[in-house]
């Protein structure tokens, strides 16, 4: 009788753990799903901490009226949407957002379209010469942003300006003391030259490394089929980089949405307003008109556009990975 009570009370809990819905099974299940939540947990953790408190900060700040006199107390006017309001029917603010979407489309389709164009190029030249230009890149990618800007400012220079006297001599005509900043479409020309320069190493490093992944069976049947160059690229090598493409895509846009230094440094740290694009907006109006809630509101306007981009990018990529899978 105790042999088979003591049988009796040592089975009775593995009868119920079985019979339980939260049995060893079902949390052996739970477990599995949940690590790799545990695991992203603590990056998760300090992206919020690093990215969204700023955020949140900001947004908070772009309902305040906060001008110098709120500085000093540190403590701002509630208002709201105002701000909003007041920047959306500004003309200003509309040229200022025509002017950076115009900037943003050349910058990010000239980038592209170079970085294609020498990433192809790198392919296709021998090994030496793929070595010389894949340095020059990095070179070009390793040199800070401010010395590199100076740089060009030195070339462009109203009196000293290398581009000036090499234009006069080979006969383009007389750009003796020529300021390219005088009209905004050369001294945007000029900016964009300095932001696409700064773009293209890293996108035609990236296109180039992603050119190794085309099949190479695939490119030489099209050869035997008697394809081109063109078709080649259309029917074989671009549907292998789409995925690639739309990546670089978001990234240039998010750059060159923002531009900053370029136009900053450039104009001598007083760009005129024909030469605000969203950023430096943003900034005067933060820190030259000292109306901090207004420049936070456009910079939580340029978030939110650049969040939209962001997610259209995001979808076709996604749409691109399913379709191949």
């Amino acid at each position: 009788m105790r042999a088979a009570g003591e049988m009796s009370a040592a089975t009775a809990p593995r009868s119920l753990i079985e019979a339980s819905p939260f049995g060893s099974e079902t949390r052996s299940v739970i477990a599995r799903r949940a690590l790799p939540y545990a695991l992203i947990a603590p990056a998760t953790i300090v992206i919020l901490g690093v990215l969204g408190w700023p955020l949140l900060q900001l947004l908070y700040l772009s309902t305040q009226h906060y001008g110098l006199r709120q500085l000093f107390q540190h403590q701002g006017e509630f208002i709201g949407l105002q701000n909003y309001a007041s920047i959306l029917t500004d003309p200003q603010f509309r040229y200022v957002l025509e002017i950076t979407l115009a900037f943003t489309v050349v910058n990010v389709a000239l980038s592209m379209l170079i970085a294609i164009l020498i990433a192809l190029l790198m392919e296709r030249v021998s090994s030496v010469v793929r070595i010389l230009l894949g340095a020059g890149l990095v070179f070009v990618w390793a040199t800070p942003v401010i010395p590199a800007i100076d740089l060009w400012q030195w070339m462009f220079d109203y009196e000293f300006g290398v581009m000036n006297w090499l234009l006069t001599k080979i006969g383009a005509g007389n750009y003796i003391h020529h300021n390219w900043f005088e009209n905004p479409w050369q001294g945007f020309t000029v900016i964009a030259v300095v932001v696409i320069w700064g773009a293209i190493p890293f996108l035609a490093l990236t296109l180039n490394a992603g050119l190794t992944q085309v099949p190479r069976e695939l490119v030489e049947a099209a050869q035997l089929d008697g394809a081109h160059g063109w078709q080649i690229f259309r029917n074989v090598t671009f549907p292998t980089l789409k995925p690639l493409l739309l990546v670089l895509l978001s990234l240039s846009t998010i750059w060159d949405f923002q531009v900053f230094n370029q136009v900053w440094v450039m104009l001598n740290q007083r760009p005129d307003e024909a030469y605000f694009v969203m950023s430096v907006f943003s900034f005067q109006e933060s820190f030259r008109v000292d109306q901090f809630g207004r420049g936070s509101a456009i910079a939580v306007v340029m978030v939110v556009i650049l969040m939209v981009i962001s997610v259209f990018y995001v979808r076709q990529t996604v749409r691109n990975i399913n379709e191949g899978a």
